[in-house]
């Protein structure tokens, strides 16, 4: 039999091991989890549809300001690799982390965004966000062909010359 002090001691085990085996799930070398969320149109859109080109993963939102000023050097990104994009070989999947369907839509037609944007509209609340870890914005993961992340949270010029080596590579 169980006395109260080794039931606790066992029940905190448990649960301190469950916490530790559910971190650090967003490593370079792992493979990205899986993201199925809705496109603005209303269907869904699964990141392993992308299996086969190089991704980077934008978490932003509308009332973000850092990530609203990163919105065009994305963009120019975007347009740079267009023709690796026409040849499946780059992608960008824009995680909104917005809460209204209208501001982001907004964003998306004012930055000129033709890259693929999803959102379940949770906030800070979405299952995916917890997935990925992403405790502040603008957060980005980038993953291989095979969905290895490679690198997370690269901004600016640290962002773009790890984008341009990896097109170059392949």
């Amino acid at each position: 039999m169980i006395n109260m002090k080794t039931g606790f001691t066992l029940l905190f085990l448990i649960v301190f091991s469950c916490s530790v085996a559910a971190q650090n799930v967003i490593e370079v070398g792992k493979k990205a989890p899986e993201i199925t969320m809705t496109q603005t149109d209303g269907t869904l859109f699964s990141l392993s549809t992308l299996k086969g080109k190089l991704v980077l993963i934008d978490f932003w939102a509308t009332w973000c300001a850092p990530c609203v000023e990163e919105q065009p050097q994305l963009k120019a990104m975007y347009d740079t690799y267009a023709e690796q994009v026409k040849n499946n070989q780059f992608e960008i999947l824009g995680v909104s982390l917005d809460k209204n369907k209208e501001s982001w839509q907004k964003a998306i037609d004012r930055f000129h965004i033709n890259w693929i944007q999803v959102s379940d509209l949770k906030f800070w609340k979405s299952p995916v966000a917890k997935l990925y870890e992403v405790d502040e914005l603008p957060f980005n993961v980038i993953i291989d062909r095979e969905g290895i992340i490679l690198a997370k949270n690269l901004h600016g010029k640290e962002l773009e010359e790890f984008i341009k080596k990896n097109m170059t590579q392949h």
